[in-house]
């Protein structure tokens, strides 16, 4: 007789009762979870409609102008949010012009080409990075990397392209203090890293090893494996992570508010301060009544459906990634 006998054949042996999970535990399971889904549902439209409700005045004073006006003045009550937008947007831009390469270079290092006694400081600094606070980000970028930023790069970089057709425009500093744009995009580069690094990591290692070393049998070399191999298939993945770290570097508020000069005006340098929306709204938002303080309400909405147009445009990557 084997193991695998029935109990229920064996003559003066009890039989084995399996008990079915009684139906209300069931229900209840369903009904929380259900529950735990609409809470972020719930969550998100009263975000909306609170923050509409709020701007609400600005957008019915100004009208489109308000997207589209410079003019930021609380004494005669005027607000326009374009500074904002545009700074905003240049420093996010600036902030993943210089962050994804570096975080997928780390990445990539630490998967393919990083020594075991190497790799875990390394994997490990990269995620006590993303542990620290934003304002220490600014703290550090104010009174370390801005005097620094100054001598060694503004200064003698505006000494040499003053005069320059369109690349004297762009990267001449009629103020070199370090304070702008540029500094705010590199602050926020070093703040994204951790988190797509981290991520990207993540996915390259759950790769079956099997397509490396058969693209390493064919003759491939480490680059052709990245390019051909380990990107194509984590490729959703990154995307993914590229967006998270667009999503913080959209929203940014202490760090960038360090750093960004605050300025109320549009540059066509981008070492000229300025401001962003979040830094806008931490700076005035604590002093704003009526409809200062409906503008900054307005801001808000404003960085939200920015926020909201960033996930579309990501999903979007993702369902062409996955068709082809």
């Amino acid at each position: 007789m084997t193991a695998a006998t029935d109990m229920t054949s064996i003559p003066g042996a009890t039989p084995i009762v399996r008990k079915t999970p009684k139906a209300t535990f069931d229900v209840i399971f369903r009904n929380a979870s259900f529950g735990a889904a609409l809470l972020v549902l719930v969550l998100l439209a009263g975000i909306m409609v609170s923050m509409v409700i709020g701007g609400w005045p600005a957008f019915r004073e100004f009208g489109l102008g308000f997207i589209t006006s410079s003019v930021w003045d609380t004494q005669n009550e005027q607000y326009g949010a374009w500074p904002a937008i545009v700074g905003t947007l240049s420093t996010a831009l600036i902030a993943l012009v210089i962050g994804v390469p570096l975080s997928l270079g780390i990445a990539v290092y630490l998967t393919q080409l990083a020594p075991a006694w190497f790799k875990k400081p390394v994997a490990t600094a990269i995620e006590l990075l993303a542990a620290v606070p934003s304002i220490i980000y600014g703290m550090w970028g104010l009174f370390v990397f801005v005097p620094l930023f100054a001598a060694y790069v503004q200064i003698p970089l505006s000494n040499i392209v003053e005069g320059i057709p369109i690349v004297g425009t762009v990267l001449y500093s009629r103020s070199p203090s370090g304070l702008g744009i540029f500094t705010a995009g590199i602050i926020l580069a070093f703040m994204i890293v951790p988190f797509i690094a981290s991520i990207t990591r993540d996915m390259l290692e759950q790769i079956p090893s099997v397509l490396r070393e058969s693209a390493y049998g064919i003759g491939a070399t480490t680059w052709e494996v990245v390019r051909h191999v380990l990107v194509p298939q984590a490729g959703v993945s990154i995307i993914g992570a590229v967006m998270l770290g667009l999503g913080r570097a959209l929203g940014e508020t202490m760090a960038v508010t360090f750093v960004v000069g605050n300025a109320n005006r549009l540059s066509a340098s981008i070492l000229d301060p300025g401001s962003t929306i979040a830094s806008r709204i931490a700076n005035e938002f604590n002093e704003a009544l009526g409809l200062q303080l409906n503008s900054l309400i307005a801001l808000g909405c404003i960085l939200f459906f920015v926020t909201f147009v960033v996930l579309v445009i990501a999903r979007l990557l993702v369902a062409r990634v996955k068709r082809y």
